[in-house]
């Protein structure tokens, strides 16, 4: 691990609204969302802290992946309503309206940068993902869930648009617009079961295998070549906003070129020729 990415992991060691801790592998870290009492609900503190997790993921060339779960029985209830005393850092002295413009903005981006992150993420959805715990959920790569899970754009039962966190942009790419209007405009919860039939989780496990389940997907993630890993995430996902199959295909094949100048390629091969795992180079 370089010096700048064990800086950025130390400065993980002062949290008090999210907790970090390496797996066994040591190349997964598993993030817990820790506000147990209030379901974890989205405070100014919650995501300056997510954004310094995410600062240390993203520095960091060992590790492969991150697993994205609740303390408690509660994945994210969203945006806590009774508010705290905390405010956006740059935000002290600025008007009203300036100031719960900066909040918006800084949970928005949070979502946006754990979608562009270089690592993957993994939701393990322990309990309620509704409003912003929902927007949380989608914005990582993939999400398995427990069968009390419950899902919900519920933005829109506060009074004002389900159209937030990126809700918007994500769910009508995952399920489908059709699905995605009817959930938006009815703010109605789903349970565990039809989130996966809508194709919303991966995987739906009971409690105490819920961990072991993203593990096991983070162990296969980590077989793979950490660079081609990263570009696969960011490819896939720029590719699903591409206008036409051309934009596509020219997207994949400067990634794919780039890749084949790591070395790893000459690996692999030399691996399936020798019968044994390969030895990847790292980032």
């Amino acid at each position: 691990m370089t010096d700048t990415a064990d800086t950025a992991f130390a400065a993980l060691s002062d949290l008090s609204t999210v907790e970090v801790a390496m797996a066994d592998e040591s190349n997964v870290l598993i993030v817990t969302l820790n506000r147990p009492d209030r379901l974890n609900a989205i405070t100014a503190d919650m995501m300056t802290e997510l954004n310094l997790v995410i600062d240390a993921v993203d520095l960091s060339p060992t590790l492969r992946s991150v697993i994205l779960t609740g303390a408690g029985r509660g994945f994210c209830a969203g945006a806590d309503l009774q508010g705290s005393d905390a405010v956006t850092p740059g935000a002290e002295g600025v008007t009203p309206t300036v100031r719960t413009f900066m909040s918006q903005d800084q949970i928005a981006t949070v979502n946006e940068r754990i979608h562009r992150s270089r690592k993957p993420w993994i939701a393990a959805v322990n309990g309620a993902a509704v409003g912003g715990g929902l927007a949380l959920s989608l914005a990582c790569d993939i999400r398995f869930a427990t069968p009390d899970a419950r899902f919900g754009a519920v933005f829109i039962k506060v009074g004002v648009s389900n159209c937030d966190m990126g809700t918007s942009y994500f769910l009508p790419r995952l399920i489908g617009a059709s699905k995605a209007a009817e959930l938006m405009l009815t703010g109605r919860i789903i349970d565990a079961v039809e989130a996966e039939a809508n194709g919303l989780v991966a995987d739906v496990v009971e409690p105490d295998q819920l961990m072991a389940r993203a593990l096991d997907t983070a162990r296969l993630i980590g077989e793979n070549p950490p660079f081609g890993t990263w570009m696969t995430k960011e490819t896939m996902w720029q590719t699903i906003d591409s206008p036409s199959l051309r934009h596509a295909l020219d997207i994949e094949n400067r990634t794919q070129i780039m890749c084949t100048g790591t070395g790893e390629l000459k690996e692999a091969m030399a691996a399936f020729v020798e019968k044994r795992p390969p030895n990847w180079s790292g980032l």
